[in-house]
C-alpha cells in the first residue's frame, strides 16, 4: 500500500488514486485524515502539481460529504481563492472544489447562492471541454443544480436538468439522480410518478446519499396519505443517516422535520 511517505518520494500520485477509490467507498473519515496528513507535508514549488492542493480538495470533498458543510465552507472558500486557474490543472481542481461548495451551500439552504455557483462552473466546464475530460464533473455539478431548484422550490426546471441528464450519469450516481427527479415530482404533487421513480432498480446509491431514497419515497408516501406506510420510510431514512453520515448532516434534520409533519408532532 503507498503510504505518506512514498508519497512524498515522488509516488504520491498512487496514493491520490487510491484516496480517491476510498472516497468512492464511503470512506470519508480516512480519507480526509489522510489527505490532511499529505497536505501538511513541505511543499516542493518546483512540483508543476504540488500534492498539498489536491489533498486539500479532497479533504475538504470527504468533509462535505460527510455532511460537516458548516466548517467546510470556510476552508473551501479560502482553497478556492488560493487554486486560480494558472494551468488545466489546477483549474480543475478549483472547479472540484468549487462543485463541493454548491453542496455545501445547498446544505445550508443558501440555494441561490449555490445555483450561480452551479451555473458558474457548468460555463467553465463548456470553455475548458476541448482540453479536458469534463463529463464526470459536468453530469455531477448538474446533479447539484437539479437539487438546488428543488430547494428553491423550482420543481419543473429541477425535473428537465435531472430527467435531461440521466442517460449521462454512470454508476451510483444513476441512483442519486433518479432519486432526484423523484424529489422534483413530489415537489409537483406528482407522487404517483415519484414513488415509481423512487421503485426503479439502481445501482446501490453512495454513502453521501444514506436516507436519501428512503427520504424521498416517504414524501411521496405522505403525499398520498398513506401515512404509516410514509412512517416506516422516514424512521427508515433517519436510521441510515444517523448510522452512516455526521450528526450534522443536514438530511438528518429533514428527516426529523418530516417525520413531525407525518405523526403530528412537528
Amino acid at each position: 500500500m503507498t503510504s505518506i511517505r512514498t508519497a512524498r518520494d515522488s509516488q504520491w500520485g498512487e496514493t491520490f488514486t487510491r484516496l480517491k477509490a476510498m472516497t468512492t467507498q464511503g470512506r470519508y473519515e480516512e480519507v480526509e485524515a489522510e489527505a490532511r496528513a499529505l497536505a501538511a507535508l513541505p511543499r516542493r514549488p518546483w512540483r508543476r502539481r504540488p500534492p498539498h492542493w489536491e489533498a486539500r480538495v479532497l479533504a475538504t470533498g470527504a468533509a462535505v460529504m460527510h455532511g460537516r458543510v458548516t466548517e467546510a465552507l470556510d476552508e473551501l472558500d479560502t482553497l478556492i481563492a488560493e487554486l486560480e486557474p494558472v494551468g488545466l490543472n489546477s483549474q480543475m481542481l478549483r472547479l472540484i472544489a468549487r462543485s463541493n461548495r454548491v453542496v455545501a451551500l445547498s446544505g445550508l439552504g443558501r440555494y441561490a447562492e449555490a445555483e450561480t455557483e452551479a451555473n458558474g462552473i457548468l460555463r467553465e466546464l463548456n470553455q475548458i471541454a476541448h482540453r479536458a475530460p469534463v463529463a464526470a464533473l459536468e453530469v455531477n455539478t448538474l446533479g447539484h443544480l437539479a437539487a438546488v431548484l428543488c430547494g428553491l422550490a423550482r420543481h419543473e426546471e429541477a425535473e428537465a436538468v435531472a430527467r435531461g441528464n440521466l442517460s449521462r450519469a454512470k454508476g451510483p450516481a444513476v441512483g442519486v439522480l433518479h432519486t432526484t427527479l423523484a424529489r422534483s415530482l413530489n415537489g409537483q404533487g406528482r407522487y404517483e410518478e415519484a414513488l415509481a421513480e423512487t421503485g426503479r432498480s439502481v445501482p446501490q446509491p453512495p454513502r453521501y446519499a444514506a436516507g436519501y431514497l428512503d427520504l424521498v419515497t416517504a414524501e411521496a408516501l405522505y403525499g398520498l396519505g398513506r401515512r404509516a406506510e410514509a412512517e416506516t420510510a422516514v424512521r427508515r431514512a433517519l436510521t441510515d443517516c444517523e448510522r452512516r453520515l455526521h450528526p450534522a448532516h443536514p438530511r438528518i434534520r429533514e428527516a426529523h422535520d418530516l417525520l413531525g409533519r407525518i405523526t403530528g408532532e412537528a
